[in-house]
């Protein structure tokens, strides 16, 4: 599926190698050095490309911010084990993150996952699951728990969602990470854990999202 990508990247020849590799299976690339560039230019994305590393502001800023305005999916690019970065960016709602170099077969998997999941997301749900005092709401992509909006990211919703379709039933982590980041294999276990752990927070019920030990999680208590 061709997609129009936005490649945030300041190196001028990784750009150029990401850009050229993208062309050549029918993507249209488009490309900015500065993250201010990048928040003008991030609604004609289907797919964001985001370097860390930018000569005007870091990239997880350029990330809160576009997460404050569009759902659009986000790769973040990052340096080999800077993990206080990967964590920091899957909290603030990046879908997923890629270490450089990047291996342009796992890019495109990735980028083909994430953006059949966007449009898996945006296609209309209905129905309004109810756990205790918490409310999800599937059409309108919103959780309220006693009756207050506890403002999730699109991907913390998409965990919950699954468990919320099959409440008071173990859903394994294996079903889990397929079903929100479109392939078990791709997905990786930190990045569900880091989710989960932020989802339990928001919610604030302790018990009611639990752990099966060696299995996965179940939403709602014995």
């Amino acid at each position: 599926m061709a997609v129009r990508v936005l490649l945030v990247e300041d190196d001028a020849g990784v750009a150029d190698a990401l850009a050229e590799a993208l062309q050549s299976r029918g993507h249209t690339v488009s490309h900015a050095i500065r993250g201010s560039d990048a928040l003008h230019r991030h609604r004609a994305a289907d797919v964001i490309l985001l370097d860390l590393n930018l000569p005007d502001m870091h990239g997880l800023d350029v990330l809160r911010k576009v997460r404050q305005v569009s759902p659009v999916p986000v790769l973040v690019l990052t340096a080999s084990g800077d993990e206080r970065s990967v964590v920091r960016g899957l909290r603030l709602g990046a879908d997923d993150y890629l270490t450089k170099p990047v291996r342009l077969a796992e890019l495109l998997a990735r980028m083909d996952a994430v953006v059949r999941r966007a449009a898996a997301s945006a296609a209309p749900q209905d129905g309004v699951v109810r756990v205790e005092d918490v409310e999800i709401d599937l059409g309108a992509r919103r959780v309220l728990v006693d009756g207050h909006d506890i403002g999730l990211t699109a991907k913390e919703f998409a965990v919950l969602a699954v468990l919320a379709a099959r409440p008071g039933t173990a859903v394994s982590r294996q079903q889990l990470m397929d079903e929100v980041w479109g392939d078990a294999y791709l997905a990786v276990s930190r990045s569900l854990d880091v989710h989960l752990t932020q989802l339990r927070a928001k919610l604030d019920r302790p018990g009611l999202l639990t752990t099966i030990r060696g299995f996965g999680y179940r939403l709602g208590r014995d």
